[in-house]
């Protein structure tokens, strides 16, 4: 038997009526976060550069697979096999300058071509009213989402032409934010929810904005928010150490103090 058979056995096992009562219970739904959480871990240990927990990682991921397959194969859906095959057939479909007739393709050729077999396989599953957002899962963080959803719309033309315009439009949303900060300060009573409820969407079309300018500059914006907030726990972890070393408490000292540690931190990296 092999490990994968193996594992697949395991799992049949975990839900038979006299196997494991937690496991038995669960649906897709209630094992949809520890499908969630295992992919960020197995994207931790790639950071860090953990191979051997990488490996273990994997694992776990793969075991979400199995157990959403065997959940379905109980409904009489579909079964482990047929996923593997449903991946097979993607990648051969995906692939031609590779499996089929289309030639030697360049890494951005093969991005192009990838893009518009993925539009023909959503056109062909919604019909003709498939719009050019369908396929962006909801499920995913919000600003790689927001990043997703601005590169789709720029393949159809909706774009500004240069990045220098989409910065121009962070700057126009910030601007925004500050003059709904303003009018939340001045207001008061039935007016505060109102103002709170313009921040709120104003935040958002920052947010936005700037993970469409990342788009632009060609900048995987999640990961640089990643790497930024690295860099914030470093350096703020850093302040905490340098303030016990000269006997102080960090939450003591007052904001001027907390940004020379700060400054102090970042000169020495």
């Amino acid at each position: 038997m092999t490990r994968v058979r193996e594992l697949l056995a395991i799992m049949a096992r975990l839900r038979a009526a006299d196997g494991c009562p937690w496991d038995r219970e669960q649906t897709f739904a209630s094992i949809a976060p520890y499908t969630i959480e295992e992919a960020y871990e197995v994207a931790d240990a790639i950071d860090r550069g953990d191979l051997r927990h990488l490996k273990d990682e994997l694992g776990d991921l793969l075991f979400q697979v199995v157990f959403h397959a065997q959940i379905a194969s109980e409904a009489n859906h579909f079964d482990f096999e047929a996923v593997a095959g449903a991946i097979c057939d993607k990648l051969l479909r995906r692939h031609p300058h590779v499996f089929g007739a289309s030639g030697p393709m360049t890494a951005a050729e093969q991005n192009v071509s990838w893009e518009e077999i993925k539009a023909a396989e959503r056109g062909a599953a919604g019909g003709a009213a498939a719009g050019h957002l369908d396929g962006v899962p909801r499920a995913l963080p919000a600003l790689m989402r927001a990043f997703k959803l601005s590169k789709r719309a720029a393949r159809v033309g909706f774009d500004w032409d240069h990045a220098s315009q989409t910065a121009d439009k962070v700057a126009e949303e910030l601007e925004e934010v500050r003059d709904a900060a303003a009018k939340h300060a001045s207001a008061n009573g039935a007016q505060q929810a109102g103002a709170a409820s313009a921040i709120f969407e104003e935040v958002g079309d920052l947010l936005f904005a700037a993970a469409n300018l990342a788009r632009k500059l060609d900048v995987d914006a999640e990961a640089a928010l990643r790497s930024a907030n690295a860099k914030f726990e470093r350096r703020f972890r850093g302040m905490e150490s340098l303030a016990a070393q000269r006997g102080e408490v960090f939450a003591d000292l007052n904001l001027d103090a907390q940004e020379r540690l700060w400054l102090e931190v970042k000169r020495g990296e």
